[in-house]
């Protein structure tokens, strides 16, 4: 009876702090829209392993672009450390309070990738740095595009980015030596928020279908609520077609030929779009290719999908990492923050420097380009169009 008594105070210890969690959102309801504020501060964060070598070329392009804007002082750029392992591991927080606190002076932020602990591993079971960033921040909506016309593909992901599996990822009980139980949170509010997203950018862009992913079928609280809350805010956007799946069956339609070319607009609880996300970036050259942006109401961050890749470090390889998904993550960033015309510069020069003319090609490895050399093979195809 000890052991149930245990786990049953740890329980209602979450769900205390998930209600307050709650009551926040439902307080917070106002958009911060940049284009107000005098100065705009964009945060930079290597992170560690490869991410600071990326984060970097990225960040060259991010200036080239902004040059003017950082001369008359309505862009400023803010190089923020600290998030490495070593330093997380030191302060044994997932964000240590000091580069949080960086973090919230700044409006839009691009990070590099972070390494996150695993079994095996010589760190210590702190939390991911950027799950414990997306609550810090409540960056509610994890977007990511993967295009790839050729192949009819135009997707737009809507990941529910604080809730569901991961919300208390590094708190699930281990009741007894046979016994482990974890625990997936949805809230009608938390639910709502992302699946109003999906149907705002599909009605802005003009996208006639917006698709949910869900396991409702079997796991019918959780995924049933946020089933329910798609329903209902569909309600709100006659105009737009719904359809809904089971994420099983979708990991499959994905590369289903005759079938792919249907979706446009997804949107999903948290573990599922991070699942499916990295298989769709698989058909624009993997997940080193692809960025994505963390929305909230206050903040917003922007990042590649990829991991740390520690190994490049450790073999001398990290000036050879593909900044791709990096600069990817940059131009949306361009985008949310109202530098439409830049964004769209920097992605059409991407695009003809990876999928076109291709004149420096990443490896990965020394007979490849290194990523300071493609930055500026970037800089330049810019300055020609």
């Amino acid at each position: 009876m000890n052991k149930i008594n245990t786990a049953t105070e740890k329980f209602a210890r979450l769900i205390e702090q998930q209600l307050e969690r709650v009551a926040k959102m439902n307080e917070d309801t106002a958009f911060l829209d940049c284009a107000t504020l005098p100065e705009v501060r964009i945060g930079t964060v290597g992170g560690d392993g490869i991410g600071p070598a990326i984060t970097a070329q990225a960040q060259r392009v991010l200036e080239f672009l902004l040059a003017d804007e950082v001369r008359r002082g309505k862009i400023k750029f803010v190089e923020i450390q600290g998030l490495t392992i070593e330093n997380r591991v030191a302060h044994n927080q997932a964000i240590p309070d000091d580069v949080l606190a960086e973090l919230k002076t700044c409006h839009a932020i691009l990070k590099g990738p972070t390494t996150t602990p695993q079994a095996g591993d010589p760190w210590p079971n702190i939390e991911s740095a950027n799950v414990a960033m997306r609550k810090a921040l409540d960056l509610f909506a994890n977007v990511r595009p993967v295009r790839v016309p050729q192949e009819g593909i135009d997707w737009t992901f809507f990941r529910e980015n604080t809730e569901g599996a991961y919300a208390v990822g590094s708190q699930g009980v281990e009741v007894d030596e046979d016994l482990a139980i974890d625990f997936t949170v949805t809230t009608t509010e938390g639910s709502k928020r992302i699946i109003r997203a999906a149907f705002e950018y599909a009605k802005q862009n003009k996208k006639t279908l917006v698709t949910a992913v869900t396991k409702a079928n079997v796991i019918k609280t959780t995924d049933g609520k946020f089933l329910r809350c798609f329903h209902e805010i569909a309600g709100e956007y006659p105009g737009i077609h719904i359809d809904e799946w089971y994420i099983d069956i979708m990991t499959a339609k994905l590369i289903d030929k005759k079938r792919r070319g249907h979706f446009q607009v997804l949107v999903m609880p948290n573990l599922y779009g991070d699942i499916l996300t990295d298989e769709a970036a698989e058909f624009q050259g993997g997940v080193g290719t692809a960025g994505s942006a963390n929305i909230g109401k206050r903040y917003a961050m922007f990042e590649a999908i990829h991991g740390s890749a520690p190994r490049m470090v450790r073999e001398g390889r990290d000036i050879y990492a593909d900044p791709s998904s990096m600069m990817r993550a940059a131009i949306m960033l361009l985008n949310h923050m109202g530098y439409e015309a830049q964004g769209a510069r920097f992605e059409k020069a991407l695009d003809i420097c990876t999928l076109t003319e291709r004149k420096h090609v990443l490896t990965g490895r020394s007979d490849g380009a290194t990523n300071a050399a493609f930055a500026d093979y970037v800089m330049e195809t810019i300055q020609k169009l």
